[in-house]
């Protein structure tokens, strides 16, 4: 029989779980910064 395939721990790094523990960061500053972008195209359209 063939041996189980060993694994290392770069190998199991997921891309998605390195972006995860960025979003309480930075939805917060994109919210920020859509809304100040709203509000300045507003007074520039008015």
């Amino acid at each position: 029989m063939s041996a189980p395939a060993s694994h290392d721990a770069a190998a199991e790094k997921d891309p998605v779980e390195a972006i995860v523990k960025h979003i309480p960061v930075v939805l917060p500053v994109v919210g920020a910064v859509l809304i100040f972008l709203l509000a300045f195209i507003a007074v520039f359209m008015a």
